[in-house]
C-alpha cells in the first residue's frame, strides 16, 4: 500500500524469509561460527538458543548453506514427538531403509546406527538439527543422547544441532539431563540487536527494497525504534512496517516519533507498550492501525480487509481520528491516498508520478475531510517529487540518480577489501562468502588507536552524511595522516585530526584463522583452537611445548591475560577475534598491514 508513496519496488519489513533481505549481524555471525565449529569438531551436541524472533532460523538456513559436501543433513521441525516417532522421523530424514518388522525403538535404533557406521565407513558425516527444541520431552532428550554413544576414537558418528527458546537452557539445566548437557561442545545465545545494529538493519532492508530518496525513518528515531522493538529484528519488521503505514496515511515524507508511538501501541498492543502511546488513547486488539476511541465519536473504526482499496480507505480514516490534533497535514490525508479513493485523483505519466487529491466536500469515498487536497509527487528516474501542504509550500525530494545505497556500498568496499587478501568476491553477502573461505569479518567500534593496535586495512563508517553513511577504505595510517579510499576511487591522503572528525568509530576488517578456530575461548575450554592458544604464547614467552588435548587452565588463563595486558587488549582472559590477530601477527605471518 505504501510502497509507491515511498518509491519502494516492495514491502521492506515483511516478516517472510526471504533471502534478500537476509541480515547477519555480529551476533548471528558468532552464532554461525559456533555451528559450524560444532560440526567441524566431531563433538555430539551443539545449542543455540534465542528469543522469539531473535534470527534463529535465518542462522540456521546460513548454516545449511555451508555444510560441507560429505555432510548429509536431517530437519526436524516439529519436536512434539514421542520417543519412537523421533526415530522414525530420524529415518526418513537420513532416508534409512528399515527391514521387516523392525518397527519399534529396538528396530529403529538398530537400522540408525547400521546406516552412522556405513557412512563413516564412505567418509560421510550426518548432522541432525531439531528445530523449536524446547518441546522436546525428557524421555526424547535421553533417547538423543543415546544415539551419540556412537563414536569411533575421534568423533562422534551422529552430531546433533539443538535450536530453541530460552526455556531450552532451563531444560538442559535439569539434574536428570546432566549427561546430556556434558555433551554440549558449543553453545550460543543469541541476544537482541544493539541500537546501531537495529539502525543498520533497518537501514539494510530498506536499501535492498529500492530506497533511494529521503530515508522513511530519520537516525535520530533509530534509539526508539530500538527501544519499542527491543531489538528484536522480527518486532522491528512489524513495527517499521506499520510506522511506514502511518507516515503514508499522514502523506508524511519521514515517520515521527508521534507516528512510531501510535504503531508501536497498536503491534504490541497488550505487551506493556500502548502507555507509549502520546495522545493516551487505548487501542483494542481488533481495531485498526492506531485506532482507539474517538473523542466525540462514541464508537471504533476497525480495519476491514475487504479489498486494497477498501482496506487503505478504512486505515486512512482510522489514522486520521486517533491524530486529530497531530497538524494540518493530517487534514489532507484522505485526499491524498490514491486516485480510487480521492475520486478526483488524476496520475501522470513518465518522469514523475504525481497522485493530486480534489478539494473534499465529505461525499467523497473518504469523506468529513473538509479543505483542499494535497498533491503527492514521487520521483521518478532522474525526476524529482514534491509534498504540498494547504499552506502552499513544498518540500522537494531528490531524485533516484541523486541518492546513494549505503548497503551496496558497503558491500562493494568490503569485496574490494577482501582483494587486498587476494580473494575475489562476487554476489552475496561479502562476509558470508569470505567465510567459506576461512576468512572472516570482524565487525566492531573502535578509534584510531584500535585500527593502529590491529594493523590492518579496514572498512571506516564516515558521517558526512546526515542522510546515510559513507563507507571508505583505510589503507595506511602513520602518525600524523591516514589513506583512505572510496570504492574505485583513487586513494587520497588526509590528516588523522581529519579523519577522526568525519570518522563513527565503526569499522569492519577481515581476519584469518585456522578452520578449529572458535570466535572465542575462555577458561574451561579444550580443543584444537585452545592447543594452538597454549604453543604460541609458550613461543612467545619462551616456555616449555604444552601437551595437546589439555584444557584453558588457571596456568594458561594467567598467561593469556598477561599477553592481552601487555598488547593494550581488553585483559578478561578470554581470546577473541583482536587476541587472536595479534598472535598471528606476533608470529609474523604475511597478512596486509596498514604501516
Amino acid at each position: 500500500m505504501y510502497t509507491q508513496f515511498f518509491n519502494l519496488k516492495q514491502s521492506p519489513f515483511s516478516i517472510a524469509p526471504d533471502p534478500r533481505y537476509l541480515f547477519m549481524s555480529e551476533r548471528h555471525r558468532e552464532a554461525l561460527a559456533h555451528l559450524l565449529y560444532g560440526i567441524g569438531s566431531g563433538g555430539g551436541f551443539v545449542l543455540l538458543t534465542g528469543e522469539i524472533g531473535a534470527g534463529k532460523t535465518t542462522v540456521c538456513r546460513c548454516f545449511m548453506e555451508q555444510i560441507p559436501e560429505n555432510c548429509k543433513l536431517g530437519y526436524i521441525f516439529n519436536p512434539k514427538l514421542s520417543v519412537e516417532e523421533l526415530l522414525q522421523s530420524i529415518c526418513d530424514e537420513f532416508g534409512i531403509a528399515l527391514p521387516d518388522g523392525a518397527v519399534s525403538v529396538k528396530g529403529y535404533v538398530d537400522a540408525i546406527n547400521a546406516y552412522l557406521l556405513a557412512s563413516h565407513a564412505q567418509a560421510r558425516n550426518n548432522v541432525l538439527i531439531i528445530d523449536e527444541a524446547q518441546n522436546l520431552s525428557a524421555e526424547v532428550l535421553e533417547q538423543l543422547r543415546l544415539l551419540t554413544n556412537l563414536e569411533t576414537s575421534e568423533r562422534k558418528l551422529l552430531q546433533i544441532i539443538l535450536i530453541g527458546q530460552p526455556e531450552l537452557r532451563d531444560m538442559l539445566a535439569r539434574p536428570e539431563l546432566e549427561q546430556l548437557a556434558q555433551r554440549v561442545i558449543a553453545r550460543y545465545h543469541l541476544g537482541s540487536l544493539s541500537e546501531a545494529e537495529t539502525g543498520t538493519y533497518i537501514e539494510h532492508r530498506l536499501a535492498v527494497a529500492g530506497a533511494t530518496a529521503i530515508a522513511p525513518f530519520p537516525r535520530k528515531l533509530m534509539g526508539l525504534v530500538h527501544k519499542l522493538a527491543k531489538g528484536v529484528p522480527r518486532r522491528i519488521n512489524l513495527l517499521c512496517d506499520r510506522a511506514m503505514l502511518g507516515a503514508y496515511v499522514e502523506n508524511q515524507p519521514q515517520v515521527t516519533s508521534k507516528i512510531l508511538r501510535r504503531a508501536a501501541a497498536e503491534v504490541f498492543a497488550g505487551q506493556g507498550v500502548s502507555s507509549l502511546n502520546g495522545g493516551g488513547q487505548g487501542v483494542s486488539a481488533g481495531s485498526g492501525f492506531g485506532a482507539g476511541a474517538r473523542a466525540g465519536a462514541g464508537g471504533r473504526w476497525p480495519l476491514v480487509a475487504a479489498g486494497v482499496v477498501a482496506g487503505v480507505a478504512l486505515s486512512a480514516l482510522a489514522w486520521q481520528f486517533t491524530s486529530r490534533d497531530a497538524g494540518p497535514s493530517t487534514a489532507h490525508a484522505a485526499s491524498a491516498m490514491s486516485p480510487a479513493i480521492s475520486g478526483n485523483g488524476a496520475t501522470s505519466g513518465s518522469g514523475a508520478s504525481g497522485i493530486t487529491g480534489a478539494a473534499a466536500r465529505g461525499t467523497g469515498a473518504v469523506g468529513g475531510s473538509a479543505g483542499a487536497g494535497g498533491t503527492v509527487g514521487v520521483a521518478g528516474a532522474g525526476g524529482a517529487g514534491g509534498v504540498t501542504g494547504a499552506g502552499g509550500g513544498a518540500s522537494a525530494l531528490p531524485g533516484a540518480a541523486a541518492a546513494r545505497n549505503p548497503a551496496a556500498d558497503s558491500a562493494a568496499a568490503l569485496r574490494q577489501l577482501a582483494g587486498m587478501w587476494g580473494l575475489t568476491l562476487t554476489d552475496g553477502d561479502p562476509c558470508q562468502t569470505a567465510a567459506r573461505a576461512n576468512l572472516r569479518c570482524l565487525q566492531t567500534k573502535g578509534g584510531i588507536d584500535d585500527l593502529r593496535l590491529l594493523d590492518r586495512p579496514a572498512m571506516l563508517k564516515l558521517h558526512d552524511d546526515p542522510t546515510a553513511p559513507t563507507y571508505v577504505l583505510l589503507t595506511a595510517l602513520d602518525d600524523k595522516n591516514a589513506t583512505i579510499a572510496t570504492v574505485g576511487g583513487k586513494p587520497q591522503t588526509i590528516s588523522i585530526d581529519t579523519l577522526e572528525s568525519r570518522y563513527d568509530n565503526e569499522f569492519i576488517t577481515y581476519w584469518r584463522a585456522p578452520r578449529s578456530w572458535r570466535d572465542e575461548v575462555s577458561r574451561g575450554d579444550h580443543g584444537p583452537d585452545v592447543d594452538w592458544l597454549a604453543k604460541r604464547l609458550s613461543q612467545i614467552y619462551d616456555l616449555k611445548k604444552p601437551q595437546e588435548n589439555q584444557p584453558l587452565d588457571a596456568a594458561l588463563l594467567q598467561r593469556l591475560v598477561e599477553f592481552q595486558t601487555a598488547q593494550n587488549l581488553k585483559a578478561d582472559g578470554v581470546a577473541g577475534p583482536k587476541t587472536f590477530i595479534r598472535l598471528y601477527q606476533l608470529g609474523g605471518v604475511q597478512e596486509p598491514r596498514l604501516r
